[in-house]
């Protein structure tokens, strides 16, 4: 099993910059990606980023130029830096890695981190 530990959620007002991490840990072999996704409220879950261990790293159109996904490998982490921020960013955000922990791939979640932007 893999456990994620995100933090770095809050209150921002617009304009302003959050900084989300997503610590992996467990038995993992590979990872295969690392991600985040956010869901508003009546809203689907949808992706925000996504970095695959080769590449092609994705974005949604909405954050493109204004959030940037990075991972530091060696400690299993990924984070998520927003700028720019906007009302419509307002979200729980949730960490995604999809990673080899035997010889099937699994898809882990972490439990959700609120990120608030005022108006």
């Amino acid at each position: 099993q893999v456990q994620l530990v995100e933090s770095g959620g809050g209150l921002v007002q617009a304009g302003g910059s959050l900084r989300l991490s997503c610590a992996a840990s467990g038995i993992i072999s590979s990872i295969i990606s690392m991600g985040w996704y956010r869901q508003a409220p009546g809203k689907q879950r949808e992706l925000v980023a996504r970095m695959p261990s080769g590449d092609g790293t994705l974005y949604a159109d909405s954050v493109k130029g204004r959030f940037t996904i990075s991972r530091d490998n060696a400690k299993y982490t990924v984070y998520l830096q927003m700028n720019s921020l906007k009302p419509e960013d307002t979200a729980v955000y949730y960490c995604n890695v999809v990673a080899y922990t035997g010889s099937e791939p699994g898809d882990y979640w972490g439990q959700g981190t609120q990120v608030t932007v005022s108006s």
